[in-house]
C-alpha cells in the first residue's frame, strides 16, 4: 500500500499540506520483520519512529499481572501504531509483536515533530488517551485491583488468542503428491496433520493421522504409491483467523467435531492449532465451562455450570485491561448455556411426540444479551419471530410454540435467569409472532411513543438472532429502521423520557443517594450511568440505521461517521468501561457473601479514587445525556 495515499485518508494526517507528505515519503524507510517478532515490547523507550503497515499482521500486546503476554489488539496492513511515545517521550505502554512476516514504513520521528508546529492536532490525536482524566482514574484503580488480587484462576490462559498459541511455519504439501509422501513427512516432521495447498497457496484440505489410517492403511486395495493427497484429504477444512480468542476456538471445534484447525489470515495460512495445544493452555475452570456446556445433558448441569461464571468473572476481572471484553466473554457463556437450553427443551418436546411446525423460525435474546453486555446476574428478555404464514396456521404454530416457549422460560429460571418483571419474554404472545406481527407492534411503539411503549422498544431495539433462522432477524431490522425513518420523531421521545432523570451527582459534587426503600443510602450505577450511556448511543445508531449492536461497537462507528470526535468517545467509552467495573466487582463481592448481584452500591464505602473515578464517569455520562439532548431536541416531526 502506498505510505502517503493511506496517510492522507486517515486522521490525524488528512489535513496535512503535499509538500510535507513528499517529506514524509522521501524520509521513510522500509524494514521487515519475521513472525513472532517483537518490534517493540512494553516498558522500552521510543526507537523514534512512527511504524505504517505496509503489508503483514501485528498484535498489541500488554503485560498481564502474572508476567505474560496478553493481546490487545490487531494492526493490518495500512494501519500505524506507536506514535503517542514520540510526542510524550514515555515509554511504550505496551508491545508490538508480528503475527506473520511484516514490512513497515517507518516515519522518523523528527519530521512528526516539526510538523506539530503548524498542526498540532497531530500530538493531540495521539495524547488524547493520555489527557482523559476518566481513563487515568480508571487504570490507576484496575491496576491497584489487580495487585490486590490473590486468587489468579488461569485467567489469561482463557483470553489467549490463537496467534499467541497457534504453531507456524505449518506443514503443507500439493494434491498431487503421494499418500506415500505425506505419511513420512508426518512421521519425519512429527505432526499429526498436513494441509493441502491449491496453486494460489490457499488451503484446500486438511491430512490428519485419521485419514491415513482410514483411506490408506485400512482398505485392502490401497496403494499408497498411487494414491494422491487430493484424494486422501478431507476438503474445505474448517478454519478461523488469528485474532480468535480460544474459548471461541475450543467450542468452535468441539461444535463441528474436529481436532485439527487451520489458522488463516484472510486467505493465507498463518498457524494451526490442535484441540491438544487448547487444552494444554486452557484454564482449567473457565476452559471447562465452554468445553461441556454442549455435552451436558440435564439442565441441573447447566446451572452448575452457570455458577461457575463467578470464578470466570473473578478471574478475568483480576487481570482484565477491558470490563466490555469481559462482558463479550461472559455474554458468550450465558448465551452458550441458553442454547444448550434451547435444545434440551426442544429435545423434551419431540420425545414427547411434539414436532415443530414446519416453518421458518428464530429465536431471539434481547437487552443486555442482545448487546452482549451481561453480567452476573441479568434477567430473561427474549422472544420469537415466525416468517409470514396466512391466519389460518397460527394455531397449529402457537399449539407448539406456546407450550415450547413456558417450557424454555421455566427451563432458563431453573438454570438461573430470573423471569423478567416485564414480563418481555417468549411465553408471553406479546412477544412472539410473525414478521408482520412484530412490524404491527413495533409501528404501534413508534407512532405511539408513550412510556411503556418507549421502555418496551429499549429492550427489543438490541436484538440478535441466537438459534433458527437469523434471516428473520435481519429482516426484522429493516423494519426497524424503515419505521424509525417514517417516524423520527420517536427518537425525541425516546431521548424526551430517557433524559427526565440526571445523574446521582449533586452541583457540589456530592452523591445523590437514595433516600427511601431497600436501597436507602445507595446509588445505582446502573439506573443513574451505565444505562444512560446504553440509552444515548442507541439513540444515534438508531438514527443512522448502524448494524453494531455492542455499545462499543456502536460508539466507534458513529465516530467513523463523525457523529462524535475521537476525544469525546474516549471520555464515553471510559465511563462505560468504569462504571461497568464498578459493577461488576460489586456483584462479585455480593454473590460470595451469598447475596443476588445489584448494581447498588454505597459510594461512601469507595476509597477516594474510586469515588473521584465514579463522579467522573458520572461527570462524561451528564455531558453526553446533553448532547443527545440538544440533537434530538432538532429532530423535526
Amino acid at each position: 500500500m502506498p505510505l502517503t495515499k493511506h496517510l492522507k485518508d486517515s486522521e490525524p494526517f488528512n489535513g496535512l499540506p503535499d509538500d510535507l507528505f513528499q517529506e514524509i515519503r522521501s524520509s521513510a524507510t522500509l524494514a521487515k520483520y519475521p513472525p513472532q517478532t517483537y518490534i517493540f515490547r512494553q516498558g522500552d523507550p521510543p526507537t523514534g519512529y512512527l511504524y505504517v503497515i505496509k503489508a503483514g499482521l501485528v498484535e498489541m500486546t500488554a503485560l498481564t499481572p502474572g508476567g505474560g503476554d496478553m493481546v490487545l489488539d490487531y494492526r493490518k496492513e495500512g494501519a500505524f501504531f506507536g506514535g503517542t511515545p514520540l510526542f510524550t517521550g514515555e515509554p511504550y505502554t505496551g508491545g508490538a509483536r508480528t503475527v506473520k512476516e511484516t514490512e513497515c514504513y517507518l516515519i522518523p520521528q523528527e519530521i512528526l515533530r516539526r510538523a506539530e508546529r503548524n498542526h498540532p492536532n497531530l500530538s493531540q490525536y495521539f495524547l488524547r488517551m493520555v489527557h482523559s482524566r476518566v481513563r487515568r482514574l480508571y487504570s490507576d484503580i484496575v491496576a491497584d485491583h489487580n495487585r490486590k488480587v490473590l486468587t489468579q484462576i488461569e485467567a489469561y490462559p482463557f483470553k489467549k488468542r490463537l496467534s499467541e498459541i497457534m504453531v507456524t511455519p505449518v506443514e503443507s504439501c500439493l494434491a498431487s503428491e503421494s499418500a506415500q509422501q505425506v505419511a513420512r513427512r508426518l512421521s519425519e516432521k512429527n505432526v499429526s496433520s498436513i494441509l493441502v495447498l491449491g496453486k494460489s497457496g490457499d488451503p484446500v484440505g486438511i491430512i490428519t493421522e485419521k485419514d491415513i489410517v482410514a483411506k490408506v492403511l485400512a482398505p485392502e486395495d490401497a496403494d499408497p504409491k498411487i494414491l494422491t493427497a487430493g484424494e486422501i484429504m478431507t476438503p474445505h477444512p474448517h478454519a478461523l483467523p488469528p485474532e480468535t480468542y480460544m474459548y471461541e476456538a475450543m467450542a468452535y471445534m468441539n461444535g463441528h467435531r474436529i481436532k485439527h484447525l487451520p489458522v488463516i489470515d484472510r486467505t493465507e495460512v498463518v498457524g494451526i492449532v490442535t484441540l491438544r495445544d487448547l487444552m494444554r493452555y486452557r484454564s482449567q475452570k473457565a476452559m471447562f465451562l465452554v468445553g461441556n456446556i454442549q455435552e451436558e445433558q440435564r439442565l441441573e448441569g447447566l446451572a452448575a455450570i452457570r455458577k461457575e461464571l463467578l470464578t470466570v468473572a473473578r478471574s478475568l476481572l483480576s487481570e482484565t485491561r477491558s470490563t466490555p471484553e469481559v462482558m463479550e466473554i461472559l455474554s458468550y457463556i450465558h448465551h452458550s448455556i441458553i442454547k444448550r437450553a434451547y435444545e434440551l427443551c426442544l429435545e423434551e418436546m419431540k420425545s414427547e411426540g411434539l414436532e415443530p411446525p414446519a416453518i421458518r423460525h428464530c429465536f431471539l435474546v434481547m437487552g443486555s444479551g442482545g448487546r452482549r453486555e451481561m453480567l452476573l446476574g441479568p434477567d430473561q428478555d427474549n422472544g420469537f419471530i415466525f416468517e409470514n404464514v396466512p391466519d389460518e396456521r397460527m394455531p397449529e404454530i402457537e399449539a407448539f410454540f406456546g407450550p415450547f416457549s413456558e417450557r424454555l422460560v421455566q427451563a432458563l429460571a431453573r438454570i438461573g435467569y430470573p423471569l423478567c418483571h416485564g414480563k418481555v419474554m417468549a411465553n408471553n404472545p406479546a412477544w412472539r409472532g410473525r414478521i408482520s406481527d412484530w412490524k404491527s407492534r413495533i409501528r404501534g411503539w413508534v407512532n405511539d411513543p408513550e412510556p411503556q411503549n418507549v421502555r418496551y422498544s429499549s429492550i427489543f431495539f438490541d436484538f440478535i438472532p441466537l438459534m433458527g433462522d437469523p434471516n428473520l432477524a435481519q429482516t426484522l431490522r429493516a423494519v426497524v429502521n424503515t419505521e424509525i425513518r417514517e417516524f423520527q420523531g420517536f427518537l425525541y421521545h425516546m431521548m424526551s423520557l430517557d433524559l427526565r432523570f440526571r445523574v446521582p451527582v449533586g452541583i457540589l459534587g456530592r452523591f445523590a443517594l437514595e433516600k427511601n426503600g431497600e436501597h436507602k443510602g445507595e446509588i445505582s450505577l446502573k439506573q443513574g450511568g451505565s444505562i444512560y450511556i446504553v440509552d444515548c448511543i442507541r439513540m444515534f445508531a438508531l438514527e443512522k440505521e448502524l448494524t453494531s449492536i455492542t455499545t462499543q461497537e456502536r460508539l466507534k462507528a458513529l465516530v467513523d461517521r463523525n457523529v462524535f470526535d475521537p476525544e469525546t468517545a474516549e471520555h464515553i467509552r471510559a465511563a462505560f468501561e468504569a462504571l461497568t467495573f464498578f459493577r461488576l466487582r460489586n456483584e462479585i463481592a455480593l454473590i460470595e457473601k451469598g447475596k443476588e448481584p445489584s448494581h447498588y452500591i454505597n459510594p461512601y464505602a469507595l476509597s477516594k479514587n474510586e469515588q473521584d473515578l465514579l463522579k467522573e464517569a458520572f461527570h462524561a455520562v451528564s455531558k453526553l445525556q446533553d448532547a443527545t439532548k440538544r440533537h434530538f431536541g432538532r429532530t423535526p416531526f
